[in-house]
């Protein structure tokens, strides 16, 4: 054995963008939600990356959710909506259409301007429509089946109805950090601290089978990794220069839909 010798193997240093936080088990939470809140207020960042590996992915998780609840409370309404409305599920499924397709989403009343609010003022027959775009050189059968096919499960949003009953039990909650005991306590948990562990007081209720889901439910339900929602993009109708086909009558939101 004196023949050998260990030898490290140097690791390749990887850049760091400047929207990029690696998020490490030792690394304090607020000092992560600040920066982020700076990158977003103060140099206008569009997104922002968390990444993590083996026990910091769960802080992870609370971090975004954290970054979320601050961003609902302080950011402006228009840009708290640019965010939620870039699912990241969604944003997978346009690119997988990248090379043959377009996506064009905004606000009703942007797209309303863009298309014609009337048959008077409408740039084709039948396009005055309050809803998303999809443009593509793809066959019917292929779009259709495409749409028809897409679903994946999510975490429900407020005001969705919780499809079961989810109750924690009184004792430790050793998923949580001892970081994350003043914001549980905000969402309405009787939480305490016992020796740097986190710990319900009581039996606590997160939400009830049929019954809408609050704002702090649907934000608790998502820290324990329960999803009850379902993501699907809807078809609405189909425009051409030949013809036009409703699929859906009576909708009065966007082609976007999660239920």
């Amino acid at each position: 054995m004196d023949r050998y010798q260990k030898v490290e193997k140097p690791k390749a240093e990887t850049p760091i963008n400047e929207n990029e936080l690696r998020i490490t088990a030792q690394g304090r939470m607020r000092n992560y939600i600040s920066y982020a809140m700076s990158l977003l207020q103060d140099k206008g960042a569009n997104e922002i990356v968390l990444k993590a590996t083996g026990r910091a992915i769960n802080k992870t998780v609370m971090i975004a959710e954290l970054i979320k609840a601050t961003v609902s409370a302080k950011m402006p309404k228009s840009k708290r909506n640019k965010i939620e409305h870039e699912d990241l599920k969604f944003k997978e499924f346009r690119e997988q259409l990248k090379s043959s397709s377009r996506f064009f989403l905004g606000s009703n009343k942007v797209m309303q301007v863009a298309l014609g609010r009337s048959a008077s003022d409408e740039i084709r027959p039948a396009s005055a429509w309050d809803a998303g775009l999809f443009l593509t050189n793809m066959p019917r059968e292929e779009i259709e089946s495409l749409f028809n096919n897409f679903e994946e499960n999510d975490f429900a949003r407020t005001g969705s109805i919780a499809t079961e009953k989810v109750e924690l039990p009184e004792g430790p909650l050793d998923q949580f950090t001892h970081e994350m005991e003043p914001f549980l306590r905000k969402q309405g948990m009787p939480v305490r601290l016992n020796k740097g562990v986190v710990e319900l007081v009581s039996d606590f209720v997160v939400c009830e089978e049929g019954k809408p889901l609050s704002p702090e439910s649907a934000r608790i339900l998502r820290l324990l990794g329960i999803k009850m929602a379902t993501f699907r993009l809807n078809l609405i109708c189909r425009w051409s220069p030949e013809d036009f086909e409703l699929y859906m009558e009576g909708l009065d939101e966007s082609d976007v839909e999660c239920a």
